[in-house]
């Protein structure tokens, strides 16, 4: 195995699915060609999505976005917790955790919800973009009372938290549906939220109940909001019956960022 195959291999990355083998020598423009990094991106952001990048489904382009904005919340002082519903094995609230530290600002509160049993039952109005509907793929996962689609069991999301060094005190890990646990265990100001559980349902419920308490000027991520038609649904029909609607940057084809106007509630 080449130097650079077993820099890659220790970094996490897979051979003969992320890189080849043999590999002597890449320089910083290859590689970061070769991994989509943009050359405006950070040595900081690079680092830091390396360690936690197996642990996410996100793309480059997105946890760029996400790390962004932890820099905008957190050198704007915008008050409020971490939010992110629907997290998989950690790896976006990992990323929201490291440049935390990176920054000295360990004094939120990271909340993570999820099922941490795969993915919740969708409804019709869960199609992807190419209208394929989202039930089919999910009966293909069932297993017993389980999902395996995106499963990821607690412990494990909670060891992947703790191995960033963020104050274990600071981690909140929230199980089950969000139309089940979210109000009763939401934190009472948020300065970024993260959605991510691709259906209308709870999309529709997350925002209801989350939005309103997202500090002004506070971020929004909705991570699938150009993938799945019911995430997206949810999202317009919450805006259109309390508007105004903020502007949703895209991030990449899927991705949309957005901060909460000033005087909105």
């Amino acid at each position: 195995m080449g130097a650079i195959s077993q820099q890659l291999d220790a970094m996490g990355f897979e051979l003969g699915h992320e890189y080849f083998d043999g590999a002597d020598f890449l320089s910083d423009r290859e590689f970061r060609e070769i991994f989509r990094f943009d050359p405006d991106m950070e040595e900081d952001f690079i680092r830091i999505y390396q360690q936690c990048r197996k642990f996410t489904m996100t793309s480059a382009a997105r946890m760029y976005a996400l790390y962004n904005a932890i820099r905008y919340v957190s050198d704007n002082r915008i008050p409020g917790d971490i939010v992110e519903c629907g997290v998989w094995k950690g790896g976006s609230c990992m990323l929201a955790a490291l440049t935390l530290l990176h920054l000295g600002d360990t004094d939120r509160t990271i909340y993570l919800y999820d099922t941490f049993a795969g993915m919740s039952t969708p409804e019709d109005v869960d199609l992807d973009f190419q209208h394929n509907r989202a039930k089919e793929e999910w009966e293909k996962h069932k297993k017993g009372n389980m999902n395996l689609w995106c499963y990821s069991p607690l412990e494990a999301v909670r060891q992947n938290m703790l191995s960033t060094g963020y104050p274990a005190e600071r981690l909140v890990f929230v199980q089950g549906k969000v139309e089940e646990t979210i109000p009763g265990t939401m934190p009472s100001g948020i300065a970024l939220l993260r959605l991510d559980t691709d259906w209308y349902a709870s999309t529709r419920h997350e925002l209801d109940h989350l939005y309103p308490v997202l500090s002004e000027q506070g971020v929004l991520i909705i991570d699938d909001y150009g993938y799945w038609q019911g995430a997206r649904r949810a999202v317009d029909d919450y805006f259109a019956d309390h508007p105004p609607r903020p502007l949703l940057h895209k991030i990449d084809f899927s991705g949309r960022v957005g901060i909460k106007p000033a005087g909105v509630r």
